[in-house]
């Protein structure tokens, strides 16, 4: 596999610090889990922030901040969370952290049908934390001009598209913001599935897809 496109820098800098909404730490996770460079520059940036927590001035910590923590990291049910197992995901095109939140590969997802040739998955995250879906498009098709109302990460799984910002296969990461305008179309002879992570809902050029948006869930 051949990544061109990746996060930006600032993406990764949050995200090693912890900063992203759920939504788009869980886009850039998985292309992580298969970028090396992504993930040297996530280490350097953690490094990084180590070395100045080190030089900074010590502060004064509360008598109660260890029970505070450790009451963060507890299950509903009471007791300690533990690293959940990795599901038996047998789908080379999943990357780990995904495959956690999917349980499945990808031929065994139910897809909601949206327009002709378009079909999502939702995949839940914390309220507020941004909207996560898979988005599979046939061949040929191609999504209606929009913009964005924050920054929309989308990494391919599968297949291939193409718009104004360049050509996206599998393992690439379109980092996108408010300034950026396109209309991808699917460039390769099978589905283009992706993973898109979205920090506020697509605007929409046209009225036609303005008008579906509610229904759209984009």
């Amino acid at each position: 596999m051949t990544i061109r496109h990746h996060p930006d820098d600032a993406t990764l800098l949050s995200y090693a610090a912890g900063t992203l909404p759920e939504a788009l730490a869980v886009a850039v996770s998985a292309h992580v889990a298969l970028c090396p460079r992504c993930r040297h520059g996530i280490r350097t940036a953690e490094t990084v922030g180590g070395a100045l927590l080190d030089s900074g001035s010590a502060a004064e910590i509360a008598a109660d901040a260890l029970d505070r923590a450790m009451a963060r990291i507890e299950t509903r049910a009471g007791g300690v969370a533990t690293p959940e197992p990795l599901p038996d995901v047998a789908d080379a095109r999943v990357p780990a952290p995904l495959a956690r939140r999917l349980g499945a590969g990808l031929d065994d997802i139910r897809w909601r049908w949206i327009a002709p040739g378009v079909r999502s998955h939702e995949i839940t995250v914390s309220p507020g934390s941004g909207s996560l879906m898979l988005l599979k498009i046939a061949p040929g098709k191609s999504m209606p001009d929009h913009g964005h109302g924050g920054t929309e990460l989308t990494m391919v799984l599968d297949g291939s598209y193409s718009d104004e910002t360049g050509r996206y296969g599998p393992g690439d990461v379109a980092d996108l913001d408010e300034s950026i305008e396109h209309s991808p179309m699917v460039d390769s002879e099978v589905d283009c599935v992706c993973l898109v992570a979205l920090e506020a809902p697509t605007r929409f050029k046209g009225r036609i897809a303005r008008l579906l948006q509610p229904y759209l869930r984009i």
